[in-house]
């Protein structure tokens, strides 16, 4: 499980509100659990050197990194709790009783420092590999680096499952790929209907639907799980943390099971 934009692999621990995180829940469902923090983040750290350097004067102020940090009011908007800051949805699946706990999770974000490729994406892949078999899952910021990661090596990626992200263009080799291991990309609700925020969870649902028939079209073992078109109202973009979300948490494992070879237990 890889967290996403300004967050750290508390995202899966617990709840806000202090109810079962996916982490547990998983486990406690018999499927052994790895968090990791993505590079540049939380436990994994980040390179400061170019920091120091513009700092010793070696190079230019122009030289720094974005650091990429969320407000209360971004966060708000773009995980979609409701319509505008502080108001939220009727029915919205999020405790936003307990927003504060989740602002206190929210911390700086130093992809920028990052190489190309991204590290994560080696390393997940190279995880993988090592565990004899894995499934990734990724989030927001990191929903596609499970396929990012399987096209550096597929060969210990079992399943990838893909919350909430945009689908970028992949040239048909790069499908080809990807179609051999099953997919589940998952989207909650109300990707409309937030004011004055981001406009682009329509074009990225559009754009992992699109993906997901392209699996489909070269023989692949792929499934789109809208939430709303299933029946399921109200879910946020923190889906893992939203009240129903062992209820959803049910409907990978069953995904899981259906589709992806276990392993026994050793």
């Amino acid at each position: 499980m890889v967290h996403g934009c300004c967050l750290s692999s508390k995202t899966w621990e617990t709840t806000p509100d202090g109810r079962m995180g996916w982490n547990e829940y998983f486990v406690r469902k018999d499927h052994s659990v790895y968090m990791a923090d993505q590079v540049s983040r939380a436990r994994s750290g980040f390179d400061p050197s170019t920091i120091n350097a513009v700092k010793a004067g070696t190079l230019p102020p122009a030289q720094l990194p974005n650091v990429l940090a969320a407000t209360h009011q971004t966060a708000w908007t773009i995980f979609r709790f409701g319509p505008k800051f502080g108001v939220p949805f009727p029915d919205e699946q999020f405790p936003v009783e307990a927003l504060d706990e989740l602002y206190k999770q929210m911390i700086p974000d130093l992809n920028s420092t990052l190489p190309n490729p991204n590290p994560t994406w080696t390393n997940m892949a190279a995880l993988a590999v090592k565990l004899n078999g894995a499934i990734l899952m990724g989030h927001s910021e990191s929903g596609f680096f499970p396929e990012q990661a399987a096209l550096i090596d597929p060969a210990g990626i079992k399943g990838l499952i893909s919350i909430e992200m945009p689908c970028p263009e992949l040239k048909p080799a790069e499908i080809a790929t990807i179609a051999k291991i099953p997919t589940l990309v998952m989207f909650g609700d109300h990707l409309g209907d937030v004011q004055g925020g981001i406009a682009s969870w329509p074009a990225s649902f559009e754009s992992c639907n699109k993906f997901v028939q392209q699996l489909k079209d070269k023989g692949g073992d792929a499934e789109m799980m809208s939430l709303p078109k299933m029946g399921i109202k109200g879910n946020s973009h923190m889906l893992m943390q939203d009240r129903n979300n062992l209820q959803l948490a049910d409907l990978i494992l069953t995904w899981i099971d259906g589709h992806v070879e276990k392993k026994k237990s050793r």
